[in-house]
């Protein structure tokens, strides 16, 4: 970074897909931009959010990622967390950054709603994100103090891409698993690509003759209201039903394709135990009216080896700015502005409180449907048309907009301010043992 006065500083608190769009956009207007991670790799959910099978998309985002942040007018500054190593308050108000960019993303699960559940987590319930990142690393066994375990007749309650990722993560490893006990090789990405009933084909054998019950998904609204592609706004009854259809069809290719199910119209209404393990919930069926759901009477029970929850991600809070329920209090929701906080904005999922990519960015509804029928694996084009639908580019250009704006008219900092700044910088830098973005990468290990 340079000690020109004459630029203006902005911190982004996250480095992955959005933050990293932001950095590099406003770098090239001349900003000088430092960003800081809480991890040691910038790619958050990229990396972790992922299940493993995406290699080209992970590839390709990891790439741009890397080239955004090692731009001239960007510094990196890695294993750093908002509100634990730097108060929040203090980095806006006493650091000197003319704005804040708050890109940290939606980590934390949402709780299982129903009182008590946590107390049950890895005795018999597990949390959609620990689950994931677990199966991510255990392949490459560097994240020692993290594991996850396939169980046939899983369940699994949401209904987004996520809970479609954590069953086809069950299905997939006991299709290995079983096509192993009888002496048939095959790996994760190939099964992925090509589908659990073709490869049984090519082996003269079906999903039955496996044994396997395979995951169940238990959604609280209809199969149609799954999240999977957006109807424009204002769109009439004839095009909603379209996209409906389009839903259910997307839906129907995934479960025969990976072979999971899906129980729908049902909202997790009490647990059950035994013998201090969570073995089950009860249900409570539900119908929609008006797009609201609504409880019904009628419950039921179903048990389960093991339950996984998926039913969203939300911020992690930060000390020094105040929640709205589950997210944070914005007062500003389209470029997330807080209260007291003049100059600090915010993009991705942050803003949108949902963990999945695709919630940050405003498309089209047929870039959605692209973009998701290639995750699901039920599209025929190349996943890696993916990247550009997942990015939540446009919001993050957006912001960086509304930002170049308002610096326009501010004070440029002078130049003891801007030492000072510099300095506090780079001897964070230095606490983490950081010197310069690729001898850092070479140090943490490029991810797998």
């Amino acid at each position: 970074m340079t000690e020109d006065a004459s630029e203006h500083f902005v911190a982004v608190i996250g480095g992955a897909t959005a933050g990293a769009e932001v950095a590099s956009r406003l770098a090239d207007r001349g900003v000088t931009v430092v960003v800081f991670e809480q991890n040691s790799r910038p790619y958050g959910k990229i990396e972790d959010g992922l299940p493993r099978w995406h290699e080209a998309l992970r590839t390709k985002e990891y790439r741009i990622i890397d080239e955004k942040l090692s731009k001239p007018g960007v510094s990196f500054v890695p294993d750093t967390k908002i509100g634990v190593n730097i108060d929040f308050a203090e980095l806006v108000n006493d650091w000197g950054f003319s704005a804040v960019v708050l890109a940290n993303g939606a980590w934390r699960d949402r709780s299982l709603p129903i009182e008590g559940a946590d107390e049950f987590i890895d005795k018999g319930l597990v949390y959609q994100n620990s689950f994931v990142i677990a199966f991510n690393h255990a392949e490459r066994g560097d994240l020692a103090e993290s594991s996850y375990t396939v169980h046939d007749g899983a369940m699994i309650v949401g209904g987004g891409l996520a809970s479609i990722d954590v069953a086809k993560i069950h299905t997939l490893e006991l299709t290995i698993k079983a096509l192993a006990e009888r002496g048939i090789e095959t790996d994760l990405l190939e099964l992925e690509v090509k589908g659990i009933p073709k490869t049984l084909a090519k082996h003269d054998l079906t999903w039955d003759d496996l044994g396997i019950s395979g995951a169940t998904i238990y959604y609280r609204r209809r199969v149609e209201d799954m999240p999977l592609m957006s109807a424009p706004e204002g769109a009439d009854a004839a095009r909603i039903a379209k996209v409906e259809a389009g839903r259910r069809r997307m839906l129907d290719k995934a479960t025969d394709k990976y072979r999971f199910t899906i129980e729908s119209l049902c909202a997790p209404d009490g647990l059950l135990v035994e013998d201090g393990h969570l073995v089950g919930l009860r249900f409570r069926r539900t119908k929609i009216e008006n797009g609201r759901v609504v409880m019904q009477d009628e419950i039921f029970e179903a048990r389960a080896p093991s339950i996984v929850s998926s039913i969203g991600s939300i911020p992690e809070p930060i000390k020094g700015i105040n929640m709205s329920g589950e997210l944070f209090d914005f007062k500003d929701w389209d470029i997330g502005r807080l209260e007291g906080y003049p100059t600090v904005f915010s993009v991705g999922n942050v803003v949108t409180g949902k963990g999945n990519i695709v919630a940050s960015r405003k498309h089209a509804t047929q870039v959605s449907r692209a973009a998701i029928e290639a995750y699901l694996g039920v599209g025929e084009g190349d996943a890696t048309e993916l990247a550009e639908a997942r990015a939540g580019k446009d919001a993050a250009a957006e912001t960086a907009d509304q930002i170049a704006a308002s610096l326009d008219g501010a004070v440029h900092p002078s130049p003891d301010a801007a030492k000072a700044l510099l300095e506090r910088v780079a001897s964070r830098q230095k606490a983490v043992g950081y010197r310069d973005f690729k001898s850092w990468q070479d140090r943490v290990g490029a991810p797998c």
